[in-house]
C-alpha cells in the first residue's frame, strides 16, 4: 500500500495558525491532497487533545481515524515541542517533533512535560528543558516514541541554527541521540543540501509540512509503500532507511523557504552567501540573519551534489494553489484560483496526482496551457526563484517570465541605441 504522509502539522490553538483547522476540516483536506497519514499535532494541549478524544477512535496498531469515517486517511498522536535552555554557555531554542502510539500515552506525557511550561497557552508549547531530556520524557511514557528535530536549519529554531543550534545532532541530544532517527530538512533546505554532511549519513531525512493553514498541508510529504498500515510500520521504516518502503520525499524547493538565503527583512536586503561573504547588511550595519544555505556550507564536509549510499531519493514541487494564483496573476486566496483548484480536483484527482503524475494533456484540458506548462516546467526544474531570507518567501516564477522581460527589455534597448 503507498501513502504519502505529513507528520508535522498544528492546530488552531497553535499561535498564527488558521481558525479553520479542525480534525474533520483536515481530514477533508487530506483527501483532496491525496494524504493517507498526518499528524494530529498539538498533543498535548488540552483543548485539542478533548477535541482529538471527541472525534478520533482507533484504526489499528497506534493509528486513528475520524469516528465513522469511512476514509483511508489516517492519524498518528505528536506534535510540535519547542525546548529552551543553557548548553555551552549559550542559550538554545529548539522545536522538535515527538509522536507517541495512543491518545492515553499522550495524556500521560502531558503530565510529565507541564512540570516544565504551560501546555495550554499554545499549542506547541514552550518547554524548560533540555533536547536530552524531553527524549526522556518521550520514552518513559512509551518505548516506541518517535523523536526527531523539527526544520532542523531554521536560524532561530532549529537544531542545527545560526542562531541558537548547535554543530551536531550528537551535541544537542547527548547520550539519548541513540534514540534519534531521523531529522526533518525543513523548506529552506533539501537532501541534496543534507547530504554534504557526512555525520548526518545516519539520519533519515524526513519532510513535512509544518502547516499553520489547511492550504499549507502536504508542501511537503514523505512517501511509503507498506503492507501494513501501522505506527511501528511508519516508524520502523524511517528508522532503517528502507528503501523498499520509505520511497521518496516530496520537496519545496529550498530557495522558496523563508530562510534559505541572509538577509534583513527590514532592509529588504538578502545576499547568496556563496556570491558574497559579508554578514554585514549594507543598509543598517547590523549583522544579517543567517541562513540555511550559509549554515550548510558552515558545517559541510562534501562538496555541492554528493550522493551519499542509501540516500532516499525526493521530488521536488510547488504547491497547485500557488501555481494557479500565479499563472492566472491572483491571489491565493482569491475565488478564481479556489474555483480553478476545486475544479482541477474534480475533474483529475487529488492534488499529488496532478503534481506527480498527470500527462501535461490532461492538466491543460482541466485548466489551461499555462497551468500545464508551469507544472511540467516545476517537474523539470526548469523554473526560477528569488530566493527567501529572514522570514520573506522567495519568489518562484514558473514561466521563467522575468527572464523574458529582461530579455525584451535588452532587445529594447538595442533596438533604440541602434
Amino acid at each position: 500500500m503507498q501513502i504519502i504522509a505529513d507528520l508535522h502539522t498544528h492546530s488552531r490553538f497553535s499561535r498564527a495558525c488558521s481558525n479553520d483547522i479542525t480534525i474533520r476540516s483536515m481530514e477533508a483536506t487530506a483527501l483532496q491532497k491525496g494524504i493517507s497519514l498526518l499528524a494530529t499535532g498539538d498533543f498535548v494541549n488540552a483543548p485539542w487533545l478533548s477535541e482529538l478524544k471527541l472525534n478520533l477512535e482507533e484504526s489499528g496498531a497506534g493509528l486513528y481515524r475520524i469516528k465513522g469515517s469511512q476514509s483511508n486517511v489516517r492519524f498518528m498522536v505528536g506534535g510540535e515541542v519547542s525546548t529552551i535552555y543553557e548548553h555551552s554557555g549559550k542559550i538554545r531554542k529548539v522545536h522538535h517533533c515527538v509522536f507517541v502510539k495512543s491518545i492515553e500515552e499522550a495524556e500521560q506525557l502531558r503530565d510529565i512535560l507541564k512540570k516544565r511550561g504551560s501546555l495550554d497557552s499554545d499549542g506547541r508549547p514552550t518547554l524548560m528543558m533540555s533536547s536530552a531530556e524531553l527524549v526522556d520524557a518521550a520514552i518513559s511514557t512509551d518505548k516506541n516514541a518517535f523523536v526527531f528535530p523539527a526544520h532542523a536549519w531554521t536560524p532561530y529554531f532549529g537544531v542545527l541554527g545560526s542562531m541558537s543550534g548547535f554543530d551536531s545532532i550528537e551535541e544537542a541530544y547527548e547520550d539519548r541521540v541513540d534514540h534519534i532517527y531521523a531529522l526533518e530538512t525543513g523548506l529552506s533546505s533539501d537532501p541534496q543540501m543534507n547530504w554534504r554532511l557526512s555525520k548526518l549519513d545516519r539520519f533519515a531525512l524526513v519532510s513535512n509540512s509544518d502547516m499553520h493553514s489547511l492550504p499549507k498541508m502536504g508542501r511537503e510529504a514523505n512517501v511509503f509503500d507498506i503492507s501494513d498500515f501501522t505506527y511501528d510500520a511508519i516508524v520502523d521504516a524511517i528508522r532503517k532507511k528502507d528503501p523498499k518502503r520509505f520511497l521518496h520525499t516530496i520537496e519545496y524547493y529550498p530557495e522558496e523557504g523563508k530562510y534559505h538565503y541572509d538577509g534583513h527583512r527590514q532592509c529588504s536586503y538578502s545576499s547568496d552567501p556563496e556570491t558574497q561573504k559579508s554578514d554585514i547588511c549594507p543598509v543598517c550595519g547590523k549583522k544579517l540573519v543567517i541562513g540555511v544555505l550559509h549554515r550548510v556550507n558552515d558545517l559541510a564536509d562534501r562538496p555541492p551534489g554528493f550522493v551519499p549510499k542509501g540516500a532516499i531519493p525526493y521530488k521536488k514541487t510547488v504547491p497547485l494553489i500557488e501555481i494557479i494564483a500565479y499563472v492566472l496573476r491572483k491571489s491565493s486566496y482569491s475565488a478564481a484560483v479556489k474555483s480553478m483548484y476545486n475544479d482541477m480536483i474534480s475533474k483529475l484527482g487529488n492534488e499529488f496526482s496532478i503534481l506527480l503524475d498527470a500527462s501535461t494533456e490532461s492538466i491543460e484540458g482541466a485548466s489551461n496551457k499555462g497551468i500545464a506548462e508551469a507544472i511540467s516546467n516545476i517537474r523539470n526544474e526548469r523554473i526560477s526563484i528569488d530566493a527567501g531570507y529572514d522570514g520573506v518567501f522567495g519568489k518562484v516564477d514558473m514561466l521563467n517570465r522575468e527572464s523574458h522581460r529582461a530579455f525584451e527589455n535588452r532587445q529594447r534597448s538595442l533596438f533604440q541605441q541602434g
